[in-house]
Formats: structure tokens, C-alpha cells, sequence
């Protein structure tokens, strides 16, 4: 196993578990890997890359403990959910796929818990273990988060500052078009077309997602505080940074959070990802078909928007023995 790009903190870390635990050089490569995982995509939401950059292109030897005391559990969340919806498994094959099974996810946050346990209860490094009460996926697929109706209005209803209008629309074109994050970071103004959105997705694959009247007026309103010189700019960002430029991944992830909290909802439960599940469980619970959600979503495959089903079926059955008529009984005689 090439160790060249692992850091002191981590490399200490694998010789106690070779050298002092004894475990077996495989065992302790696959630690390294998961872990080198774990901290290259850390490395990537800290930086201004964008949110998809491959993660083998990006280096850890400067990760020290420092860095590390930095990482908080939403840190850890986030990375849990890029490994159950954005994680690519098989990609050298003919049919890739997307988010890794629970087995796989265990393990590697098994190994992020070895690695905390070690900096906090054997070595003493750290005072805080972040990780300590994450508990493990279960075996069946877990069902999405995702705001409920009240929650989603509340939220668009907290939206204040300076970039008021901004954020307002941001959060508008995720609930209302279930839009990745990535895909909205790109967005260009010339990608708007009357009431559609020309996104583009993974594997640069085009799909037009269409608007709801409000998103568009929200979309509108926003625009027009911009300098007119920008108005009908086709080629520039639909959002723009303090500084002028398109927004970052990880500025909208922010801005997301930081109005979420606003809100009164927990951003550690909640993220721009949630924002996206919302937007098809809503879709699905106003009657619209599972294959239209999938092409507004953009899933390659219909199994992986049929998640969103189990939700709404949950609702149903909730709704159904709320209804009244669900305990009312008639006797045998008619009467």
C-alpha cells in the first residue's frame, strides 16, 4: 500500500493498530483507505472546489491535528450521506452506480470511530469525540429526511439579510425543482427559459426542470437588484458571490444551513441535499407519477426515486387512519 500522501496524525494512527494491536497489514490498508476517504472529502467541502471534483485528486498531507479538531458531527453527517446518495461505486465498469450499500458505509464509519476512539481514549489528543453516539446504518436502507410542508414554508418565510432575495430564490429552485447542489451552482441566467430551468447533471446529461410561478417571481425579484449591465447577461452565473463571481458549492451548503437554523430547524439534521428529498416527497404527495419525479430529478434509475415511495406511502397510511370513518363499525344486523 502506497502511503505517500497520508499525513502524520494518520499514519501514527495505523502503526499503533499494526505495531501495538497487531492487526494484519490488510486490515490496516483498508483503514487507511477508508480514512483517507473520510478526510479527502472533509479537505473538499473546507475548500472552494466544486462539490463533484473526483476525490482522488485531492491531497491530505497537510491535514494535521489542528485540522482535525475542526471537523464537527455535521461534517461527519454529510459525508454519511455523500456515501449513501453521491458516492460512486464500480465506476471503471459498464454500469456504475450510485451510493454505496449500508455494509460498506458501517465499515467506514467504523473506521472514522477507530480512528476518533484512538486521538481521544488512547492517545488523549483530542477532548472531544465528535463520532462517539453516530450509530451505525441499519441494514435496510434508511428513508430520507426531508422537511415536511410547514417546515419548507417556514423556512422560506425566515429568509432576512442583506441577500434576502437571493437566498430566498437559492432556496426556492431546491424546493420547488429538486435540483442537485451542484447543478444549481452552475446554473448560468442564460439557462432559464420562460418558466423552465436547463440544468445540467452528472455525466453532463441535460434535463429541463420547469418552475412553479413563485420560484420564477422569486428568480425575478433577485435579478432585478442586480446592476442592469447583468440583467440580461446570458452567460453569466444565475447566483452571484459577494465578490462578483458564481457561488460556491459550499457557499450555497452554508447559506442553506445558516437559514435553516433561522428557521428554528436542525442544521445538522438538515442540508441542501434534504432540500432536494423534500422537493420529491412533496411532488409525490400531490398525486405526480414516481417516473416523473425521476426525470425531474434526473436518476438514472427509477429504484433509486422509488425511495421517496415508501415515504408517501407512510403518509398515506398515517392519513388514512386519522380519518374518522377508519374506527367507525356496522353492526352485522345493518342497524
Amino acid at each position: 500500500m502506497d502511503y505517500r500522501d497520508c499525513p502524520r496524525v494518520l499514519r501514527d494512527f495505523l502503526s499503533y493498530h499494526e505495531n501495538i494491536k497487531g492487526q494484519s497489514s490488510k486490515t490496516v490498508a483498508e483503514y487507511y483507505l477508508d480514512l483517507r476517504m473520510f478526510l479527502r472529502y472533509i479537505v473538499l467541502i473546507r475548500s472552494e472546489l466544486p462539490y463533484e471534483t473526483d476525490l482522488n485528486t485531492i491531497s491530505i498531507k497537510h491535514v494535521d491535528l489542528d485540522f482535525i479538531k475542526t471537523i464537527t458531527l455535521e461534517d461527519i453527517y454529510d459525508f454519511l450521506s455523500y456515501l449513501s446518495e453521491d458516492r460512486i461505486y464500480h465506476p471503471e465498469t459498464q454500469h456504475p452506480g450510485q451510493g454505496i450499500d449500508n455494509a460498506a458505509r458501517a465499515r467506514k464509519l467504523s473506521a472514522i470511530k477507530s480512528f476518533y476512539k484512538y486521538l481521544t481514549v488512547r492517545t488523549k489528543q483530542l477532548e472531544e469525540n465528535p463520532v462517539a453516539d453516530v450509530e451505525y446504518p441499519k441494514l435496510r436502507r434508511a428513508l430520507p429526511k426531508y422537511l415536511t410542508l410547514g417546515q419548507a414554508q417556514a423556512l422560506l418565510s425566515s429568509v432576512k439579510g442583506t441577500h434576502a432575495d437571493r437566498d430566498l430564490a437559492i432556496l426556492m429552485i431546491f424546493l420547488n425543482c429538486g435540483v442537485r447542489i451542484s447543478e444549481l451552482a452552475g446554473l448560468n441566467y442564460g439557462d432559464i427559459y420562460q418558466d423552465r430551468l436547463r440544468v445540467l447533471g452528472k455525466g453532463n446529461k441535460e434535463r429541463t426542470v420547469y418552475m412553479g410561478q413563485a420560484c420564477l417571481e422569486a428568480i425575478q425579484k433577485y435579478n432585478a437588484t442586480l446592476p442592469e449591465s447583468l440583467q440580461n447577461d446570458n452567460k453569466r452565473p444565475l447566483f452571484l458571490s459577494q465578490k462578483g463571481g458564481r457561488m460556491s458549492t459550499n457557499a450555497i451548503h452554508r447559506l442553506v444551513k445558516k437559514h435553516l437554523a433561522a428557521a428554528g430547524l436542525d442544521e445538522t439534521q438538515f442540508s441542501a441535499h434534504k432540500l432536494r428529498h423534500t422537493a420529491a416527497t412533496l411532488m409525490l404527495s400531490q398525486g405526480v407519477d414516481v417516473k416523473t419525479v425521476q426525470e425531474v430529478l434526473g436518476h438514472e434509475h427509477l429504484n433509486t426515486t422509488e425511495i421517496y415511495t415508501h415515504i408517501e406511502n407512510t403518509e398515506l397510511k398515517i392519513a388514512a387512519d386519522a380519518n374518522p370513518i377508519s374506527n367507525f363499525k356496522v353492526s352485522h344486523d345493518g342497524k
